[in-house]
């Protein structure tokens, strides 16, 4: 990958959370190219101090070489994406956008639907509407999507499906720019995600709770949707959206290894609001607008018959499922073992 970030200036939104950290990371390293300058937009100003901890309390060398890149280059703002003034405001002198704020919860979302429009719906247009407006020279944004945003039935996924739109709809109100858009399914370990608390409740000793026996998710690890992230900033067309190519699990296997033969029980506790058995990362309808990608991604072309390309021949045939590309229980323990935090490596499979 080319050195696409360098002297760039960038801003995320939602940055204070799983992934926008592990992207921050990923940025100063340098290892795509060195920003001019990185900025944290968000509206919890607790984070946000953490977050300036834990940069400046590194220890391990690499760390160390982040934390000297952010001294000068690491920067926060406080504000809220549904706010379109400061939101405008923090657009300004930047040249790259990663939109990663978002209400993400499927249960708070289906409680508060509402509040999820405001904040994935209505911050996606705030942020289009200053660019197209204010005639912002940004040349690239990209909307953090989900896997809940292909044929969505709770309000997380729904909401998301249309913040993709809104995205890409953006190039054509504001031509300088390129809206793109990057689709993955649950991160591994990330803040909320499942792994985390099945180990919580090992570590009570059980039950283990799992919605149904036949659920499946996909699995990626924080390096991987950051990949993907970066992988269509390189390489994508206007409109386009990028999903990884990656495997899933049955969450009664994830279970089963984490547990590791330990005296645990687990139970079923019946499938949740807005929850669904098996994620899709592209329908069979989306499918017939897919090409390769960049880096083992797949690139869904946009609807949209100003932004489309003809698509002759289909990079893949019917819909990507978490059904259908399933590890075994021995492929997902090696998995586990070798992504896995550190800190939770010592205490499960074996490490």
């Amino acid at each position: 990958m080319s050195k696409i970030f360098e002297d760039k200036r960038i801003l995320v939104t939602g940055g204070t959370g799983s992934l926008g950290q592990a992207l921050i990371k990923r940025l100063l390293s340098g290892k795509n190219g060195l920003p001019e300058s990185v900025t944290v937009f968000s509206r919890d100003e607790a984070k946000q101090h953490y977050m300036r901890l834990d940069f400046a309390q590194q220890s391990k060398a690499t760390d160390e070489i982040i934390f000297e890149n952010s001294k000068n280059r690491l920067r926060f703002r406080i504000g809220d994406v549904r706010d379109y003034h400061s939101l405008a405001d923090a657009l300004r002198n930047s040249d790259i956008v990663f939109s990663a704020a978002a209400l993400k919860q499927v249960p708070s979302c289906e409680y508060a639907p509402w509040e999820a429009v405001r904040t994935n719906i209505e911050g996606a247009e705030n942020l289009v509407r200053a660019v197209s407006e204010l005639r912002l020279p940004i040349e690239t944004v990209v909307g953090i999507s989900t896997d809940k945003a292909c044929k969505p039935v709770n309000v997380m996924g729904m909401t998301k499906a249309i913040q993709e739109r809104v995205y890409i709809q953006g190039n054509l109100r504001a031509e300088n720019t390129r809206f793109i858009a990057a689709r993955y399914g649950n991160v591994l370990a990330s803040r909320g995600s499942v792994v985390p608390l099945f180990i919580d409740q090992i570590e009570r000793g059980g039950p283990v709770t799992i919605t149904a026996a036949e659920m499946t998710r996909f699995l990626l690890t924080l390096d991987d949707a950051v990949d993907t992230i970066f992988s269509a900033v390189e390489a994508a067309l206007p409109g386009e959206t990028y999903i990884p190519r990656c495997s899933s699990a049955r969450m009664v296997d994830l279970a089963d290894v984490l547990i590791d033969g330990r005296d645990i029980g687990v139970e079923f506790s019946g499938i949740r609001p807005g929850e669904k058995v098996h994620e899709s990362l592209l329908s069979a309808e989306e499918s017939a607008r897919t090409v390769m990608g960049a880096d083992s991604c797949y690139a869904l072309r946009s609807m949209l018959p100003e932004l489309s390309a003809p698509v002759t021949k289909p990079a893949l045939e019917g819909e990507f499922s978490s059904d259908t590309t399933l590890m075994s229980r021995d492929e997902l323990a090696n998995f586990l073992k070798q992504h896995i935090p550190e800190a939770i490596g010592q205490r499960y499979l074996g490490s």
